[in-house]
Order: structure tokens, then C-alpha cells, then sequence
């Protein structure tokens, strides 16, 4: 069986069986063979579906970059974060028989932040080579892409969001994307030369142990649609539509835990009640914090 080469480790591919069953878990049977409106498919089935989300990291779990583990979390109804979902993806793809490449990309947080090369902490993005060009392939964004973008300069609409795609002032030869106003980030700069899985296996463990880590700082679980986005961020649950956007503080446990499965379909039989407990303390204390600061910022 053929193997990938992951930090130095060898890794064998999933089981079809597997790949079968995370086809079953996008609701998706017979894709066919590779074309374009399937890849489209399979991409907005897979970010209705999957969640981004942070809750392993929260809930301290020692997690690893191997698909075979985030294909098993997926098909056991959890997400992940973008390393996870877009390798999980790739695999998927790569077995239907699509060309595949990985990429490094620094992401933007905010709008006030400078633009991030990808040295540091790198997202991963995806490219698949499709009718003679290639398409930009990203469900690690959480409320980023509902469908593939051809990787040329343009601005695309995706229900209410509004993307744009130009040459990046901070990756020589690569690509900017922007996010919508309205999305979790501002934008990211991706390169376009190939990366490996060692480019992100390297960083994984900063990702989901220092306290600068956006993983670590703030419980995520983010999700798209055809009319929207979903993010919860905290104990703040906030979608955005062509109506506008509506937040909503989510009080209690009891809400908290619903909106996590009504909302976002995760599934988390993996999770004890001892474990909800103390996952639902430590959002709560941190958004309680937040609003301290947040209190505190409004005085002065």
C-alpha cells in the first residue's frame, strides 16, 4: 500500500472503506469521475456538513495532522481546524482520482493587522488542476469558500459574500484572497509552490498549546451555506445572510451544547459529561473575561 511521508513518519493511506463512508457522511453516492461540477459538489457538501472547529484543542486532546484521524473524526461527526479539513479533503480528492497540490498561505486575522506572509504558523490551502487551470480549493476557512474559485484575478460572489483574488504584496509570484467585510478573517496570501505535510506538522503543536494561539485562545466552530455563514465564537453565536447579521449571547450550557448540534451538526458522542462540563466552564470563563476587557475598553 502506498504511503505519505508525514514529519519523518510513514502513514499508510485510508482504507476505502473509509473513503466510502466520508462520502456517505457528505451525502454524497457516486461522484464520478473527476470534473468540475462534481468538485464543486463535493466542496459545498463538505463545508454544509463538516464544521471548522476548535473544541479538541479546548478540550486539551492530543490531536495529530495524519488524514486517516481526521477523516475517522469526521466520519465519527466532529470537524477540525484547517489542517485537519483541508488534509482530510485532499485525501479524498487525491482518491477520486483529482490532481491535488498542497500550499502554504498566512492568514490575516483582522483588517487592522498586517498582511501575514506564510513563515509562521501557515494555513493550508489547496489548488486542483481542472479544465486546463488551477481552481483554488479551501474548506479550512470555515465561512470562507462554498465552491471552488478558478485562482485568477476577479471578483467572485458566493451568496452574500463577496471574494476577491489578486497577486499578494507579500508573497512574491503568489496569490492574495480577500475575505467578504463580514467573514471571521481578512483575507490570506498563499504561495503557489508545493508544500508538504512537514510545513505544517511543525507548527502543530505550538498551534494547540500556546497561549497566543488563535486555537487556543477561543473556542471556534465555524460552518457555510448557500445563504450565509454561521460562527460561534465563545458564547457568541452570529450568522450572516443576505438579510443582514444577527448575534446572539448563548447563556447557558443547555443552549450552548444545542446550538453546537442544531446549528453546526457536530455530533459529540465522543465527548463525556465530565468533559462537557469542563469544556462549557472554560468557555464560559473566557467569555466572561472578554467581556470584562471589553467593559473595561468602553469606560476608558
Amino acid at each position: 500500500m502506498e504511503e505519505l511521508d508525514l514529519s519523518g513518519g510513514a502513514m499508510r493511506r485510508p482504507h476505502d472503506r473509509d473513503l466510502s463512508t466520508y462520502l456517505d457522511r457528505l451525502e454524497i453516492g457516486d461522484p464520478g469521475e473527476p470534473s468540475l461540477d462534481a468538485l464543486r459538489a463535493l466542496h459545498r457538501a463538505h463545508v454544509e456538513r463538516v464544521p471548522y472547529e476548535t473544541l479538541e484543542v479546548q478540550l486539551g486532546r492530543r490531536i495529530t495532522l495524519d488524514p486517516r484521524e481526521s477523516i475517522d473524526r469526521i466520519l465519527r461527526g466532529r470537524g477540525g481546524y484547517c489542517v485537519q479539513l483541508n488534509g482530510a479533503f485532499a485525501t479524498l480528492l487525491t482518491a477520486l482520482g483529482y490532481d491535488v497540490t498542497w500550499h502554504r498561505a498566512g492568514v490575516q486575522a483582522g483588517r487592522r493587522a498586517p498582511a501575514s506572509g506564510v513563515s509562521f504558523a501557515p494555513h493550508l490551502a489547496l489548488t486542483v488542476r481542472m479544465e486546463g487551470q488551477p481552481w483554488l480549493v479551501d474548506i479550512g476557512l470555515g465561512d470562507g469558500l462554498l465552491e471552488p474559485l478558478p485562482l485568477r484575478e476577479g471578483r467572485y460572489r458566493q451568496g452574500p459574500f463577496e471574494f476577491r483574488l489578486s497577486a499578494s504584496s507579500v508573497e512574491p509570484g503568489g496569490w492574495r484572497f480577500d475575505h467578504d467585510p463580514r467573514g471571521s478573517i481578512a483575507g490570506l496570501d498563499m504561495e503557489t509552490e508545493p508544500a508538504s505535510a512537514v510545513d505544517f506538522v511543525e507548527w502543530h503543536p505550538y498551534l494547540c498549546t500556546s497561549p497566543e494561539s488563535r486555537l487556543v485562545r477561543a473556542a471556534v466552530v465555524l460552518r457555510r451555506d448557500g445563504a450565509g455563514a454561521d460562527a460561534l465564537v465563545g458564547c457568541m453565536l452570529r450568522r450572516v445572510s443576505g438579510a443582514g447579521v444577527s448575534e446572539v449571547e448563548l447563556g447557558s450550557r443547555g443552549e450552548w451544547f444545542e446550538a453546537l448540534s442544531s446549528v453546526f451538526g457536530l455530533h459529540l458522542g465522543d465527548v463525556n459529561g465530565r468533559d462537557r462540563e469542563m469544556l462549557w466552564e472554560k468557555v464560559r470563563g473566557a467569555h466572561e473575561a472578554w467581556q470584562r476587557r471589553k467593559g473595561a475598553v468602553a469606560v476608558s
